[in-house]
């Protein structure tokens, strides 16, 4: 037996740090719902009988965390005129460490052994069998602590499923396999980390038509943020916003978020307070300050630490830009005081449905002359960035609502183009580029070798050389690595150019075993073709550097960070 069990001051602190003093129904009770306290009462008094089981809890009663009873009471006690629940959907997203795998364990056993419905089906779910079993693990150790659902449930743990004697019910594991689970008359389903589903077949499977012939199923999600902002829990957690917000209205849907804004300060103890509202109890916010401080020097460590301890959606899980330094290199660029400059170009054509980008990189000057990036008084020290992006007019509309980004905004402010149609026109993109060489000196255009084969040959034709550019390591890693020091140095200067930085904040960068770099347009969680094209660019650029053509990479050799 445990110390904890013969410790009573920790028993009665931790009792008092979890009850909830008084309940107010959410807001979003529907007109002509009603809150019966006595249904909310039997759910939590069925959890309260179970026991924790990790760590220093374990073996104490699951006296519900004043956040977990608000949930428990709004989700089971909330009924329609008809008696049934109101919420058919929880979805909660919250960050790590809080109870949140006790939670979901606790409320698959109550839809198994307390919903009174006979021959229920419950399914845990999540990206794998592993991850699903986490949840299954623990109300197996639960049921174990408790005489009276020991006594009542034959677990058939070859099959990862509890059964439910008296009513006939189970609660089971399942895969991410979505193709075997059609058929299933589901009346609950536990739905752990959706953010690491692969697709959304299982979701689809499970939540839709699946319950149909279930009074009452109750579809519970939790989860913590996600990097994938195409991924069916990304559209989850969007329908959730919009609820919270007021933009939406489903009376069927329950929110929750606990999480930091986007903008607010991560380092901030107060707003850890606000994400972990189980800050004090379940976490130690000691272990918050050692995880703060690694993250303050490592852009790795910040990605994650927001990620996971303040709930935020950031863009992937290795964040390799700083982009407080790239926002420091937001120098104004005068379009018009670069003409007859030497530049070089790069171009991404991407698919004919996303997005087109073209890049030019105008190297320094002497620091003796002006640099023409606005300032007078800013010497020639700088690459100047001129971006310019194309996407389908026709799918403007339908891409604002689907990715969630501002481009309409953009085209409205001047720094994303248009093109008609439902598909990228090359042939406009050709136009403009020959008349950009008209105003510039474009030495090089850089491309993607397999691609472009024939917008390359026109832009040929019209005077312009073009050179293939590799997307492997070889080629992609001296620039990439190059962009990453001048953009610390303040060596480059971009204007700011929202579309650019959107992208470079987006950058997912693969390394092979001789640490050699390059963006990796597959992990990355949106668009990119700005950043390679710039990259692209900037190579050329650094490799003509200097009189007679010698290469800052013969200079001083390929950087290695």
């Amino acid at each position: 037996m445990r110390f904890l069990f013969y410790c009573p001051i920790l028993q009665k602190e931790a009792a008092k740090l979890r009850r909830l003093k008084k309940y107010k129904p959410t807001r979003f009770m529907a007109n002509g719902s009603k809150y019966d306290k006595h249904t909310a009462d039997n759910a939590v008094a069925f959890i309260n009988c179970l026991k924790h089981t990790k760590g220093e809890w374990y073996g104490l009663p699951f006296d519900l965390i004043d956040w977990q009873e608000q949930i428990i009471r709004d989700v089971f006690g909330i009924l329609k005129p008809n008696s049934c629940r109101q919420f058919n959907t929880a979805y909660v997203e919250i960050p790590k460490k809080q109870g949140k795998s006790e939670l979901a364990a606790a409320v698959a056993l109550l839809l198994t052994c307390g919903d009174f419905e006979h021959g229920g089906e419950v399914y845990g779910c999540a990206s794998d069998r592993q991850q699903a079993s986490i949840v299954f693990d623990v109300a197996v150790d639960m049921v174990e602590q408790c005489p009276a659902l020991k006594s009542r449930i034959k677990p058939v743990l070859s099959q990862k499923r509890l059964v439910y004697k008296p009513l006939g019910s189970f609660y089971q594991v399942l895969s991410a396999e979505a193709y075997t689970k059609h058929g299933l008359n589901v009346h609950g389903v536990v739905f752990d980390e959706l953010h690491a589903q692969p697709n959304r077949n299982l979701y689809d499977v499970m939540l839709h038509g699946s319950g149909d012939a279930r009074k009452q199923p109750l579809f519970f999600l939790i989860t913590t943020a996600g990097t994938d902002r195409n991924s069916i829990c990304w559209e989850v957690h969007q329908k959730a916003e919009d609820i919270l917000q007021g933009r939406k209205v489903d009376p069927t849907f329950y929110p929750v978020i606990y999480g930091a804004a986007e903008d607010e300060d991560w380092t901030s103890e107060k707003v850890w307070k606000k994400a972990n509202p189980s800050l004090g109890i379940t976490v130690n916010i000691e272990k918050l300050r050692v995880a703060c401080e690694n993250a303050k020097h490592n852009p790795a460590e910040e990605n994650l630490f927001r990620q996971l301890r303040l709930n935020q959606w950031v863009k992937q899980s290795v964040r390799w830009m700083p982009m407080e330094k790239w926002d420091r290199c937001a120098i104004p660029v005068d379009a018009e005081s670069l003409r007859g400059r030497t530049c070089y170009g790069g171009l991404d054509l991407s698919s004919t449905t996303d997005i087109t980008a073209f890049v030019l990189v105008f190297p320094p000057l002497s620091p003796h002359k002006t640099s023409f990036c606005g300032d007078p008084e800013d010497y020639g020290d700088k690459y100047c960035i001129l971006p310019f992006f194309w996407i389908p007019e026709d799918n403007l509309d339908l891409r604002v609502r689907r990715d969630h980004v501002p481009y309409d905004i953009w085209k409205q402010q001047g720094y994303l183009q248009t093109t008609e149609g439902n598909v990228v026109h090359y042939g406009f993109i050709e136009a403009f580029i020959e008349e950009l060489g008209a105003k510039y000196n474009i030495r090089e255009i850089a491309f993607d070798r397999w691609g472009a084969v024939q917008m390359t040959q026109n832009l040929e034709g019209l005077g312009f050389t073009v050179v293939p550019f590799g997307q492997g390591f070889k080629d992609m890693s001296p620039p990439t690595k190059e962009l990453m020091k001048l953009t610390l140095e303040e060596k480059i200067a971009h204007g700011g150019h929202p579309v650019l930085r959107w992208m470079m904040d987006n950058i997912f960068i693969r390394t092979d075993p001789a640490g050699n770099i390059k963006p990796d347009k597959e992990k990355s969680t949106e668009r990119i073709d700005g950043a390679v094209a710039l990259i692209m660019a900037l190579d050329r650029a650094l490799r003509n550097q200097g009189v007679a053509g010698a290469s800052v990479y013969d200079e001083r050799g390929i950087l290695i960070i």
